[in-house]
């Protein structure tokens, strides 16, 4: 009878371990495709044996501690890659727009108004009594003047709406950071009692991922599975269960907003992540392509002021500025305005004769003079716009190969992590067939102590 009840036990702690792998499988499956989750991986551990007399007894099986199977390595690779990917994705957001203010085949840009410019002043040197041809020369000049104009203030509107999605993104850095201290306490709690922690541990994997898409960390284990995050400058963001908030203060000369750890500066030091892309494109790319759309039109204006102050209008009297002298280089795309509105103050003389068409020339003449740097105008935009395609095509070219390492590593996590329906098919007809066999041995048990307890009640 002692035999058969230890027999018997067997089989329950067989059903048992088995039941609980084919839970643990079954979980498997219906995770194959919940975004960071890391499969969980089942152990079966043979029970101690006992000894009667000089022989030893096994004493069945027992499911073990189930684990979640991950590379912490591969994660922080992983996140590290995000990191520059989110970089790049949010520079080229930004610079796509500033492209688009300088397409010329969708008619923006600057190359066509410049052009008209220049044409009517080719065209009044034709005919400079021509009072239609003198109000084309004013027509084309206030439209040249409204394109720098536009231009510029899509530029700063742009500059703006940037800064707003910095000013977000640190509000999104704040609430994940709290998140994931508070899965530090969840995890750190489990992993001291010897619990497995991994249905927690793959969230704050998640979590830590997306606040890799907005800014540059470091990752550091505390103990018990417990992550400290801050910036490769040193700036605290998690340490175990306290988080650690940044915030945004105006800076009084930029008027946009600097990101702030502990009453620190920290926005230089933010290189990656979305935020690092549009801290550059705010702060250094368009600035840079505002201070060229300054200098041209600086350069443009001020040239064209001394020419025509150098001519006669058509009333014989010393020519004026064209154009609203600006007052310095910055603001200059801003601020441009043709200074005349009647066509008669357009100075088209040299001599002060009726006729003479040798300022007009002159002023024409100027498309072809090295007036910015050395460079033409036309010489000076065409590069202008050349840079600004040629930092496109390489923030694309970076965010392709930055693509191409981002799934390999991606292939690397799904090989260790990731779930294989085949294996966990095979695991399931596996842990079928053995829970059926332990199930028929508790049957036959069964039978085996009902024969015997009717043998004894009929003895």
């Amino acid at each position: 009878m002692g035999t058969l009840y230890g027999t018997l036990g067997i089989a329950l702690g067989a059903l048992q371990a088995d039941r609980g792998a084919i839970e643990v499988t079954s979980n498997n499956i219906a995770n194959v495709n919940t975004p960071g989750y890391s499969r969980e991986q089942f152990s079966l551990i043979e029970n101690p044996p006992v000894q009667i007399g000089t022989l030893l007894f096994g004493t069945g099986v027992t499911l073990g501690q189930t684990a979640s199977i991950r590379d912490n390595l591969l994660e922080q690779r992983l996140d590290q890659e995000n990191q520059s990917s989110s970089q790049l994705n949010a520079f080229l957001g930004a610079m796509n727009q500033v492209q688009v203010q300088f397409n010329e085949t969708a008619g923006s840009g600057l190359q066509g108004p410049l052009s008209a410019f220049f044409n009517s002043l080719t065209q009044l040197a034709t005919d400079p009594s021509n009072a239609s041809f003198r109000q084309g020369v004013i027509t084309a000049g206030q439209n040249l003047a409204s394109a720098f104009q536009q231009t510029s203030s899509n530029l700063e509107s742009l500059q703006t709406n940037t800064d707003l999605s910095v000013v977000q993104s640190v509000t999104q850095v704040n609430q994940l950071t709290q998140q994931i201290a508070a899965l530090n306490v969840q995890i750190s709690g489990l992993v001291a009692v010897g619990q497995d922690a991994g249905t927690f541990l793959d969230q704050r994997t998640q979590l830590v991922r997306q606040l890799s898409g907005l800014i540059n960390i470091a990752e550091t284990n505390a103990g018990n599975d417990s992550l400290t995050i801050s910036t490769p400058g040193g700036a605290p963001l998690v340490d175990a269960g306290q988080s650690f908030a940044l915030s945004t203060q105006v800076n009084a000369i930029t008027t946009f907003h600097d990101i702030y750890s502990h009453g620190v500066d920290i926005t230089p030091a933010i290189t990656a992540g979305s935020l690092g892309g549009l801290i550059q494109a705010r702060d250094q790319t368009i600035p840079g392509v505002l201070t060229q759309l300054d200098t041209l039109a600086y350069n443009l204006e001020t040239s064209f002021n001394t020419q025509s102050r150098a001519g006669f209008d058509a009333n014989g009297k010393p020519g004026a500025n064209f154009f609203v002298p600006p007052a310095s280089v910055a603001g200059a795309a801003s601020s441009i305005a043709v200074a005349i509105s009647d066509p008669n103050l357009v100075a088209a003389s040299s001599d002060g004769s009726v006729g003479s068409n040798g300022n007009a020339q002159a002023l024409a003449n100027l498309q072809n003079g090295t007036i910015l740097n050395g460079q033409t105008p036309f010489n000076f935009y065409s590069n202008l716009v050349f840079q600004i395609g040629n930092d496109v095509s390489q923030a694309q070219s970076e965010q392709q190969s930055v693509g191409l390492l981002q799934q390999q590593l991606q292939d690397q996590r799904g090989a260790i992590s990731g779930v294989s329906l085949d294996e966990e098919a095979v695991n399931l007809i596996r842990l079928q067939g053995a829970y059926e066999a332990s199930s028929n041995v508790v049957n036959v048990v069964n039978q085996l102590l009902t024969t015997t307890l009717n043998m004894s009640v009929t003895g």
